[in-house]
């Protein structure tokens, strides 16, 4: 048991660290946390997502809960069902983008409000190791299947502006985002798949867009038939996530398609406030400015940015690992929302994506570089905040940021892992001697 409630969601191996005895502990213990009555649970294509279901939804109706059983459904259709059905809450089986063997959940109030370690997962977890459930309900609650897949494709399709009909690639990974595609249904988007098969074995490869050789069929299908695709999406297991590449096979920079998708919202919304992670490019907030918006930094991880989206008012938010939020879809993750601003920009160019994005690409970054630590993390933040903090802007939102740019042309941050010694740095200058010169003095005082 030990190790599966993460910073985020609960995440371990099924019939090693995660069994369904322990499953219907947990749905016992988060129904007596949260005090929902109505749940909609969802889960991936995994093999063992259907007993782990049974587990929970028993765990529920034991608990006096009503399930909604909204069966096989991507994380950002059950974020939308929280909020459509006006639960009290929500729950997605899945490990998102791990491998077979893996399996979890991710938890939810009403509204699609996430449940993290901070908000309720240790508290859970704490239930869970100490048995401490409650006595069984004198009436059990109920389960109802509702099929929302319709109603959310149809709310996606909202999102859909093209100016004139495009033609996608698509890497569905035989995972959820197969259920996202069906937003591109009856619109002027088409597009050809590949892996479009559920299979929670993921036997062609992983469903992870953030490992660039993961892209790499969806690269040769492009490259293959030049001039046919406008661009190519990748969705990771349970389709929260998706990586882009461009009309070349290129890989699109995340923080790019931030920048991009933001651009295409604030046409309809000027002033509106969006968000971008820390790590991202300063190509980002930049974009965001251009386009009439009012650029907003945030932290990483999806329950911080959600509630900072939450508190002012944002129409979206885009980090850096490809999740995109969206108020419009109860301020949470649509990878094919996402697919559809991309789409609307270009469609209303007269040049292909690659071109669109050449101009982004006029800064240099370092990537997110880890580093083993043997010193306590927190000592390392001090260390790095006692050096660098009178050579620019300290920000401490999320580990440590400083920022040159305006006087000397870089930044960097660096955190601490939420679950391993490492030290993650992301540095970014205008210069690409500069920026690799800053990173190897970083790097070495961290390393030290």
């Amino acid at each position: 048991m030990a190790g599966i409630f993460k910073a985020y969601d609960i995440r371990g191996i099924y019939g090693d660290t995660l069994t369904d005895e322990l499953f219907y502990k947990i749905a016992r213990a988060y129904a007596r946390f949260a005090g929902v009555k109505r749940v909609v649970v969802a889960r991936d294509i995994r093999p063992h997502s259907e007993p782990l279901f049974a587990a929970f939804a028993r765990g529920l109706t034991d608990a006096g809960a009503d399930v909604i059983d909204i069966g096989h459904a991507s994380t950002p259709m059950s974020y939308f069902a929280n909020g459509t059905l006006k639960a009290d809450g929500s729950v997605m089986i899945t490990a998102s983008h791990n491998t077979k063997e893996w399996n979890g959940c991710k938890l939810c109030r009403a509204n699609a409000v996430p449940i993290s370690g901070a908000t309720g997962i240790a508290d859970i977890e704490r239930m869970v190791m100490s048995d401490d459930l409650g006595k069984p309900a004198a009436v059990k609650g109920t389960i109802t299947k509702v099929d929302i897949l319709p109603q959310y494709a149809a709310h996606v399709r909202e999102a859909a502006h093209l100016a004139r009909p495009l033609h996608i690639a698509c890497d569905f990974a035989n995972g959820m985002g197969i259920c996202e595609a069906a937003s591109f249904k009856g619109s002027p988007l088409t597009y050809d798949g590949l892996y479009e098969t559920f299979d929670g074995t993921f036997p062609n490869h992983a469903a992870n867009p953030l490992e660039t050789a993961t892209l790499a069929d969806l690269q040769a299908l492009i490259r293959a038939n030049p001039g046919k695709y406008a661009f190519g999406v990748a969705f990771d297991g349970d389709a929260d996530r998706a990586g882009f590449v461009d009309e070349l096979g290129e890989i699109i920079p995340m923080d790019f398609i931030t920048a991009l998708v933001a651009e295409d919202l604030l046409a309809t919304n000027k002033g509106a406030v969006c968000f971008y992670d820390l790590r991202s490019s300063k190509v980002a907030a930049e974009t965001i400015s251009a386009a009439g918006g009012r650029p907003m930094i945030s932290r990483v991880g999806h329950s911080f940015i959600k509630e900072q989206m939450r508190q002012n008012d944002a129409i979206f938010a885009g980090e850096l690992s490809g999740h995109y939020y969206f108020k419009a879809n109860f301020t949470a993750e649509s990878s094919s929302m996402a697919t559809f601003a991309l789409a609307n920009i270009v469609s209303r160019a007269d040049k292909p994506l690659s071109e669109l994005v050449a101009p982004l690409r006029r800064y240099f970054q370092s990537g997110e570089i880890n580093s083993r630590v043997a010193r306590n993390p927190a000592e390392v933040l001090a260390a790095i905040k006692a050096k660098y903090a009178g050579r620019g802007d300290l920000l401490e939102l999320d580990g440590v940021t400083i920022d040159a740019w305006e006087r000397d042309g870089w930044w960097f941050n660096v955190r601490a892992s939420n679950t391993e010694p490492l030290i993650r740095l992301n540095l970014e200058a205008k210069d690409k001697a500069q920026m690799e010169a800053m990173r190897d003095e970083v790097l070495a005082f961290i390393r030290s």
